[in-house]
Protein backbone atom coordinates (compact mmCIF):
# COMPACT_ATOMS: atom_id res chain seq x y z
CA UNK A 1 0.00 0.00 0.00
CA UNK A 2 1.30 3.66 -1.35
CA UNK A 3 1.97 5.96 1.53
CA UNK A 4 2.19 9.42 1.37
CA UNK A 5 4.30 11.52 -0.63
CA UNK A 6 6.29 14.62 -0.14
CA UNK A 7 6.55 16.49 -3.79
CA UNK A 8 7.94 19.70 -4.62
CA UNK A 9 8.04 21.97 -7.33
CA UNK A 10 10.87 24.17 -7.45
CA UNK A 11 12.09 27.22 -9.92
CA UNK A 12 15.67 27.57 -9.17
CA UNK A 13 18.20 30.32 -10.27
CA UNK A 14 19.71 29.54 -13.47
CA UNK A 15 23.40 31.05 -13.28
CA UNK A 16 24.21 30.81 -17.25
CA UNK A 17 27.12 29.35 -18.11
CA UNK A 18 28.31 27.92 -15.03
CA UNK A 19 26.63 24.23 -14.41
CA UNK A 20 28.26 24.16 -10.57
CA UNK A 21 26.81 27.47 -9.41
CA UNK A 22 23.25 26.59 -10.74
CA UNK A 23 23.70 23.08 -9.31
CA UNK A 24 24.47 24.34 -6.05
CA UNK A 25 20.94 26.11 -6.93
CA UNK A 26 19.56 22.38 -6.96
CA UNK A 27 21.01 21.19 -3.93
CA UNK A 28 19.77 24.45 -1.97
CA UNK A 29 16.05 23.85 -3.16
CA UNK A 30 16.54 20.27 -2.02
CA UNK A 31 17.55 21.07 1.34
CA UNK A 32 14.80 23.74 2.09
CA UNK A 33 12.28 21.46 0.62
CA UNK A 34 12.50 18.24 2.83
CA UNK A 35 10.63 16.85 0.34
CA UNK A 36 11.29 12.65 -0.84
CA UNK A 37 10.64 14.17 -4.83
CA UNK A 38 11.72 17.69 -6.10
CA UNK A 39 10.46 18.25 -9.24
CA UNK A 40 12.67 20.70 -11.63
CA UNK A 41 11.55 22.82 -14.54
CA UNK A 42 13.02 21.96 -18.41
CA UNK A 43 16.97 22.13 -19.18
CA UNK A 44 16.84 23.73 -15.44
CA UNK A 45 20.50 22.69 -14.84
CA UNK A 46 21.61 25.11 -17.89
CA UNK A 47 18.80 27.19 -18.62
CA UNK A 48 16.77 26.90 -21.77
CA UNK A 49 20.34 27.41 -23.49
CA UNK A 50 19.74 25.16 -26.73
CA UNK A 51 23.40 25.40 -27.75
CA UNK A 52 24.82 24.45 -24.22
CA UNK A 53 27.33 21.40 -24.09
CA UNK A 54 25.66 18.72 -23.21
CA UNK A 55 26.28 17.41 -19.48
CA UNK A 56 27.98 13.97 -18.78
CA UNK A 57 26.40 11.89 -16.08
CA UNK A 58 30.08 11.68 -14.28
CA UNK A 59 30.54 15.90 -14.25
CA UNK A 60 31.76 16.56 -11.17
CA UNK A 61 29.01 19.03 -11.06
CA UNK A 62 26.13 16.60 -9.96
CA UNK A 63 27.99 15.54 -6.61
CA UNK A 64 26.66 18.28 -4.38
CA UNK A 65 23.00 17.55 -5.39
CA UNK A 66 24.05 13.80 -4.68
CA UNK A 67 25.01 14.35 -1.32
CA UNK A 68 22.15 16.69 -0.62
CA UNK A 69 19.49 13.72 -2.13
CA UNK A 70 21.51 11.75 -0.11
CA UNK A 71 21.24 13.34 3.28
CA UNK A 72 17.21 14.26 2.89
CA UNK A 73 16.20 11.14 1.31
CA UNK A 74 15.26 12.97 -1.71
CA UNK A 75 14.90 12.03 -5.12
CA UNK A 76 14.72 14.86 -7.87
CA UNK A 77 13.97 15.50 -11.24
CA UNK A 78 16.38 17.16 -13.34
CA UNK A 79 16.14 18.84 -17.03
CA UNK A 80 19.59 18.93 -18.91
CA UNK A 81 21.06 18.51 -22.23
CA UNK A 82 22.66 14.95 -22.22
CA UNK A 83 24.68 12.88 -24.84
CA UNK A 84 22.55 9.10 -25.57
CA UNK A 85 23.19 7.36 -27.85
CA UNK A 86 25.74 9.71 -29.92
CA UNK A 87 22.72 12.01 -29.87
CA UNK A 88 21.66 15.06 -27.59
CA UNK A 89 18.65 15.01 -25.85
CA UNK A 90 16.45 17.15 -23.61
CA UNK A 91 16.46 14.81 -21.19
CA UNK A 92 15.30 14.42 -17.22
CA UNK A 93 17.83 12.74 -15.14
CA UNK A 94 16.72 11.25 -11.37
CA UNK A 95 19.29 12.36 -8.74
CA UNK A 96 19.47 10.40 -5.97
CA UNK A 97 21.79 10.07 -2.95
CA UNK A 98 22.94 6.42 -4.96
CA UNK A 99 23.76 8.59 -8.68
CA UNK A 100 22.57 10.06 -11.32
CA UNK A 101 20.45 8.49 -14.14
CA UNK A 102 18.61 9.45 -17.36
CA UNK A 103 14.48 8.53 -17.10
CA UNK A 104 13.14 10.17 -19.75
CA UNK A 105 13.69 12.00 -22.78
CA UNK A 106 11.58 14.80 -24.26
CA UNK A 107 9.55 13.59 -26.80
CA UNK A 108 8.25 16.20 -28.56
CA UNK A 109 10.75 19.06 -29.75
CA UNK A 110 9.63 22.30 -31.22
CA UNK A 111 11.22 25.36 -33.15
CA UNK A 112 14.83 25.44 -32.74
CA UNK A 113 14.98 21.97 -30.81
CA UNK A 114 14.39 20.18 -33.64
CA UNK A 115 18.02 20.55 -35.59
CA UNK A 116 20.01 20.32 -32.30
CA UNK A 117 17.93 17.61 -30.59
CA UNK A 118 17.01 13.88 -31.20
CA UNK A 119 13.58 13.07 -29.62
CA UNK A 120 12.87 10.40 -26.80
CA UNK A 121 10.85 7.63 -27.40
CA UNK A 122 7.69 8.54 -25.42
CA UNK A 123 6.08 7.85 -22.26
CA UNK A 124 8.05 6.78 -19.12
CA UNK A 125 7.54 5.86 -15.44
CA UNK A 126 10.10 5.86 -12.76
CA UNK A 127 8.88 4.82 -9.30
CA UNK A 128 9.56 6.46 -5.86
CA UNK A 129 8.33 4.77 -3.19
CA UNK A 130 6.01 2.93 -4.77
CA UNK A 131 4.49 5.58 -6.31
CA UNK A 132 4.48 5.51 -10.52
CA UNK A 133 5.19 9.11 -11.68
CA UNK A 134 4.40 9.51 -15.16
CA UNK A 135 7.36 12.39 -16.75
CA UNK A 136 6.97 15.05 -19.20
CA UNK A 137 8.85 17.91 -20.60
CA UNK A 138 7.26 20.81 -21.26
CA UNK A 139 5.33 20.59 -25.05
CA UNK A 140 4.99 16.88 -24.16
CA UNK A 141 2.42 18.31 -21.59
CA UNK A 142 0.31 19.33 -24.13
CA UNK A 143 0.28 16.65 -27.08
CA UNK A 144 -3.11 14.20 -26.32
CA UNK A 145 -1.17 11.00 -27.32
CA UNK A 146 1.99 11.78 -24.64
CA UNK A 147 -0.90 12.46 -22.08
CA UNK A 148 -2.95 9.05 -23.23
CA UNK A 149 0.01 6.90 -23.30
CA UNK A 150 1.31 8.05 -20.04
CA UNK A 151 -2.10 7.58 -18.36
CA UNK A 152 -2.01 4.08 -19.71
CA UNK A 153 0.88 3.42 -17.51
CA UNK A 154 -1.62 3.69 -14.31
CA UNK A 155 0.77 6.38 -12.93
CA UNK A 156 0.17 7.92 -9.39
CA UNK A 157 1.11 11.11 -10.02
CA UNK A 158 2.07 13.15 -12.80
CA UNK A 159 5.22 15.20 -13.43
CA UNK A 160 6.55 17.78 -15.86
CA UNK A 161 9.53 20.11 -16.66
CA UNK A 162 8.29 23.31 -18.41
CA UNK A 163 9.95 26.33 -19.31
CA UNK A 164 7.15 29.19 -21.08
CA UNK A 165 7.02 32.93 -21.37
CA UNK A 166 4.92 34.61 -18.79
CA UNK A 167 1.74 35.06 -20.88
CA UNK A 168 1.60 31.23 -21.62
CA UNK A 169 0.90 30.83 -17.60
CA UNK A 170 -2.82 30.05 -18.30
CA UNK A 171 -1.86 27.48 -21.23
CA UNK A 172 0.67 25.76 -18.32
CA UNK A 173 -2.34 25.81 -16.14
CA UNK A 174 -4.68 24.45 -18.42
CA UNK A 175 -2.32 21.98 -19.04
CA UNK A 176 -1.66 20.23 -15.83
CA UNK A 177 -5.70 20.06 -15.34
CA UNK A 178 -6.17 17.94 -19.14
CA UNK A 179 -3.12 15.85 -17.67
CA UNK A 180 -4.81 15.41 -14.25
CA UNK A 181 -8.13 14.06 -15.33
CA UNK A 182 -6.93 12.14 -18.27
CA UNK A 183 -4.21 10.24 -15.68
CA UNK A 184 -6.53 10.76 -12.67
CA UNK A 185 -3.33 11.34 -10.42
CA UNK A 186 -2.21 14.58 -9.60
CA UNK A 187 0.01 16.77 -11.67
CA UNK A 188 3.34 18.56 -10.23
CA UNK A 189 4.43 21.23 -13.08
CA UNK A 190 8.16 22.48 -12.17
CA UNK A 191 8.07 26.25 -14.35
CA UNK A 192 11.26 27.93 -15.15
CA UNK A 193 11.42 31.77 -13.89
CA UNK A 194 13.39 34.39 -14.13
CA UNK A 195 15.91 34.84 -17.59
CA UNK A 196 16.63 30.98 -18.09
CA UNK A 197 16.85 31.94 -21.76
CA UNK A 198 17.68 35.26 -23.06
CA UNK A 199 19.26 34.18 -26.30
CA UNK A 200 16.43 31.85 -27.15
CA UNK A 201 13.30 33.40 -26.70
CA UNK A 202 12.68 33.55 -22.95
CA UNK A 203 14.70 36.46 -21.47
CA UNK A 204 11.67 36.28 -18.61
CA UNK A 205 9.40 33.28 -17.97
CA UNK A 206 6.35 32.21 -16.32
CA UNK A 207 7.14 30.50 -12.97
CA UNK A 208 3.99 29.78 -11.30
CA UNK A 209 5.11 26.15 -10.50
CA UNK A 210 2.20 24.53 -9.05
CA UNK A 211 0.94 20.89 -7.55
CA UNK A 212 -2.60 19.85 -8.99
CA UNK A 213 -5.08 17.41 -7.52
CA UNK A 214 -5.99 14.33 -9.41
CA UNK A 215 -9.23 16.42 -10.43
CA UNK A 216 -7.12 19.58 -11.61
CA UNK A 217 -7.93 21.56 -8.68
CA UNK A 218 -4.98 23.54 -7.85
CA UNK A 219 -3.25 22.59 -4.49
CA UNK A 220 -0.32 25.22 -4.04
CA UNK A 221 1.68 27.31 -6.29
CA UNK A 222 4.75 29.78 -6.61
CA UNK A 223 5.23 33.01 -7.35
CA UNK A 224 7.18 34.29 -10.45
CA UNK A 225 10.34 34.76 -8.60
CA UNK A 226 13.26 32.33 -9.07
CA UNK A 227 14.20 30.63 -6.02
CA UNK A 228 10.55 29.91 -5.19
CA UNK A 229 9.34 26.45 -4.52
CA UNK A 230 5.95 24.78 -2.90
CA UNK A 231 5.51 21.58 -0.85
CA UNK A 232 2.59 19.53 -0.72
CA UNK A 233 2.22 15.78 1.08
CA UNK A 234 0.01 14.28 -1.59
CA UNK A 235 -1.98 11.60 -0.33
CA UNK A 236 -2.09 7.86 -2.78
CA UNK A 237 -5.46 7.54 -4.70
CA UNK A 238 -8.32 5.56 -3.31
CA UNK A 239 -9.43 2.12 -4.71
Amino acid sequence: MLRPLRVAVAQPAVVHGDVPATAAAHADAVERAGARLVVFPELSLTGYVLDAPAVALDDPAWQPLVRACAEHGTTTLVGAPVEVGGGRAIAVVAVDGDGVRVVHRKAHLYGQELDLFEAGPGAAVPVVDGWRVGLAVCRDTGIAEHTAATAALDVDLYAAGVVDEPAALPVIRSRAVTNARACRAPVAVASAAGPVGPRHGFPETAGGSAVHAADGSLLATAGGDPGELVVVELEPRRG
